[in-house]
């Protein structure tokens, strides 16, 4: 989606990016950070070389851009890998979410149209309390939570292909988990011999909740039967008469095979946390309500922050510590 007009060239302050492995999202800001301007494209991290970043990104937003001057443009997500368009190097945890443009870097440009950060992901090293551990465009949207509340304390959930569970203290992040949830489900139902039996599911079904619902907690309370549950959803698949048939047969066992996996997770994320704490999650709302779905029926409350939201909040005060920073310098 693209918003143009004649006179946006005159409003556009500065340009909001998150650009990932598979997609890239832009926003046009005005100079009270309001998005005056948005767009996107298919040309994620893993579709470019590092020279063809400047020329995607201009082809994108080129037509807001005024004739004369630069745009700041500030950049999260994998153009900052190894891989991406220039590294960012991760800085380590414990950190305050106010100081991620601390680690930013700028990309060398052929045109002057732009001027680009791109914020660094965060690392975890090993030690008795914690793994080796990194996330690249997470910690954005975190620094949005703390940029909306600078005190924020406790756990956050941001769901995904690769689900991220931050500690937050009165706005640093002191340690994080990574869950590869969204895709062990993916090549579980894809790409084992339980593609035979998953369909796609939809929780607003009472049997699909119902099942998804009875796995997270089966799961939670012996997560060590995983495994054998797994290969029990094929089995039930052949020999369950109470199972409906057809493509909500599939749909329930979907669900169930969901419920089994964020129930792994939430077996190990929830462990320390008591039922009286309050468990934020950061992302799009249909899978941020599949988790709160699980987390309500283990005990737990949950608070939604939309990942839009939440990633232009944390760019905006990454772009606005760089702005004081420069005019200090002045």
């Amino acid at each position: 989606m693209r918003t143009d007009s004649d006179a946006l060239p005159q409003t556009l302050a500065w340009i909001a990016v998150d650009w990932g492995s598979s997609n890239l999202r832009a926003w046009g800001l005005d100079k009270q950070h309001q998005v005056i301007a948005n767009a996107s494209s298919d040309k994620g991290m893993l579709s470019l070389t590092p020279d063809e970043y400047e020329a995607e990104l201009l082809r994108l937003v080129g037509d807001w851009l005024p004739a004369n001057g630069h745009i700041a443009v500030m950049v999260c997500g994998m153009a900052g890998a190894r891989q991406g368009w220039l590294e960012a190097a991760y800085l380590p945890v414990p950190i305050s979410l106010d100081q991620l443009s601390h680690g930013a870097v700028m990309p060398r440009l052929v045109g002057g149209q732009l001027r680009v950060h791109l914020l660094p992901g965060l690392s975890q090293t090993h030690s008795a309390a914690q793994h080796f551990d990194v996330m690249r465009g997470e910690e954005t949207q975190l620094a949005g939570l703390a940029a909306e509340a600078p005190d924020f304390s406790g756990r956050v959930c941001l769901p995904g292909t690769h689900s991220k569970w931050a500690s937050i203290e009165s706005g640093a992040v002191t340690q994080f988990t990574t869950y590869l949830t969204g895709e062990l489900y993916q090549l579980l139902a894809n790409q084992s011999v339980l593609k035979h039996s998953i369909g796609s599911d939809a929780l607003n079904e009472l049997a699909c909740r119902d099942a998804f619902i009875a796995a997270v907690s089966e799961i939670r309370a012996a997560p060590e039967t995983f495994s054998s549950r797994l290969f029990g959803l094929r089995a039930q698949d052949l020999l369950d008469s109470r199972l409906p048939m057809g493509n909500t047969r599939a749909s329930v066992l979907s669900a169930r095979l969901s419920g089994l996996a964020i129930g792994l997770e939430l077996a190990g994320a929830c462990q320390s946390l008591s039922t009286d704490e309050t468990v934020t999650l950061i992302g799009n709302p249909a899978l941020c309500h599949r988790y709160h779905l699980a987390l309500n029926a283990l005990g737990f409350q949950t608070h939604h922050v939309e990942g839009d939201t939440a990633v232009l909040a944390g760019l905006r005060l990454a772009h606005q510590a760089l702005t004081n920073n420069a005019e200090r310098a002045l």
